[in-house]
């Protein structure tokens, strides 16, 4: 699924003797249990570490199956954390439903941004009331955000919260949400990276002021 990555990764992290200070994440994405184990270890020996921060579940693919042997390594100690994963709005309710129904689940990853926001409804309330880290994927629509946006200028408003870009309004809006741990904006530019990160700092939009971003983004 990832290519390279994985090695990549591996190796920089092993160079720079940085692993202290990095969270590691990989997913399980084919069907099976012997499968699953040889994947997962097959990943673990590509970032050159013995114990995985969190492996998820790949949009729930043969997920009991994954889930049983994730508990069994997080007891072990070979993974810190499991998660599972899905990037539809149609999975939102499936997503939620397993939250609600299964023990020792750590992530969940979902599809979330201000263009699409039915997480707000269920399943962001689930996972704080179970103490369930959020990951966001697709926070910026592939890019349909910024076509929604062009040639607008960024409302003076934006300031407020520490806020100079579009990318920035966008992301601050999802960090913002208390039940969202973390947000990851996909890129292969440096500029829009670097951009990106400015998300994280200076303040963030409070409730009236995400309210505000909301009813900007629904007028427009």
């Amino acid at each position: 699924m990832y290519g390279r990555s994985e090695g990549v990764v591996g190796d920089l992290v092993a160079q720079s003797a940085l692993r202290g200070n990095i969270f590691l994440a990989t997913k399980v994405w084919t069907s099976g249990r012997q499968r699953g184990v040889e994947q997962m270890a097959r990943s673990a020996a590509l970032l050159k570490s013995p114990v995985v921060d969190l492996i998820q579940i790949h949009n729930l693919v043969d997920w009991r199956t994954h889930l049983a042997t994730l508990r069994r390594m997080k007891d072990s100690g070979s993974v810190r954390y499991i998660g599972i994963t899905h990037y539809t709005t149609g999975s939102l309710s499936e997503l939620a439903r397993i939250l609600e129904s299964e023990d020792g689940i750590d992530f969940v990853q979902l599809g979330y941004s201000i263009a699409a926001r039915e997480a707000e409804r269920r399943l962001l309330p689930i996972a704080a009331v179970r103490r369930v880290a959020v990951i966001v994927n697709q926070p910026l629509e592939r890019g349909e955000l910024f076509r929604r946006v062009r040639g607008r200028v960024l409302p003076e408003w934006a300031a407020e919260f520490d806020c100079a870009s579009w990318a920035q309004l966008f992301l601050k809006y999802l960090v913002a949400d208390p039940a969202v741990t973390v947000v990851i904006p996909a890129t292969n530019k440096p500029d829009h990276l670097a951009d990106n990160l400015q998300a994280g700092r200076g303040r963030l939009p409070d409730a009236k002021q995400r309210a505000r971003i909301r009813q900007f983004w629904d007028a427009l």
